[in-house]
């Protein structure tokens, strides 16, 4: 395309095939947190670039980085209790933020802190997930029931769930009847929920969950790979506080 400096590229893939949505020739907002975790300049090198400027990149800088850095998205969804907070192909959050750790859990942790959302390190954890998701789920379930949470899951979860050896109690959803999970999360019964969207192939609308977590303000999952990330950053920080480190303690290992 022509572009001297940085452009911001939107993909997406179909059936194995890949799509360029969008390109812009600017920043985006990632980079100014890459330039951090790499400790490269990238906005100062892309404004010498363009303005002509050939830059001498030393080989120093094809390295492996020695830390973990997780960007994490900033949703308004409490400001908007009745949205649904599931995502799609249009933008909704309004920030970024960064958490740096020795390891990946940690560093997905630290994240989800910097959004102002804690992750529990104790309590009782909710799962309900989508068929295509619950063999990823199997060995979340796990980290979650050695790190000493308690288990609750809809009625098709649990029976996986226990199917393969995990110790975990089945609930009602709002349309079986009472007790159900609004309830539980009413009550404070509920410290964190994992919940992958079914979709329109449902009977029955799960996105009163999401937005009863909002509500009560517990900690919501909507994706495997997230949970999976969050029960791994749990378990690492029951296991010991690392020690909060200044960007350029992280870089002088650079």
């Amino acid at each position: 395309m022509g572009v001297v400096g940085l452009m911001n590229i939107q993909y997406a893939i179909y059936k194995d095939q890949v799509y360029i949505l969008e390109a812009n020739p600017r920043a985006s907002r990632t980079v100014p947190l890459v330039s951090k975790v790499c400790a490269i300049p990238m906005p100062r090198l892309a404004v010498q670039a363009i303005l002509g400027k050939s830059l001498d990149i030393p080989a120093s800088l094809q390295q492996t980085i020695p830390y973990f850095g997780v960007k994490e998205a900033v949703f308004p969804f409490n400001m908007f209790p009745e949205v649904d907070p599931v995502l799609g192909p249009e933008m909704r959050s309004t920030g970024e933020v960064l958490g740096l750790a020795s390891s990946y859990g940690l560093a997905f942790y630290r994240a989800q802190e910097a959004t102002g959302t804690s992750l529990p390190l104790t309590g009782t954890v909710l799962m309900t997930v989508a068929e295509a998701d619950k063999s990823q789920i199997l060995a979340t379930a796990r980290i979650f029931a050695a790190s000493g949470f308690k288990l609750l899951a809809t009625s098709g979860t649990a029976a996986f769930l226990q199917q393969h050896g995990v110790d975990v109690v089945s609930v009602q959803k709002m349309h079986e009847g009472r007790p159900n999970i609004a309830d539980l999360l009413k009550n404070g019964e509920i410290h964190l929920v994992i919940n992958t969207p079914i979709g329109k192939q449902s009977l029955h609308d799960d996105s009163y969950i999401r937005k009863t977590a909002i509500r009560y303000k517990v900690p919501y999952i909507t994706t495997a790979a997230a949970a999976q990330a969050a029960a791994l950053g749990i378990a690492e920080r029951i296991q010991g506080r690392e020690l909060i480190k200044s960007l350029q303690e992280y870089h002088v290992k650079l």
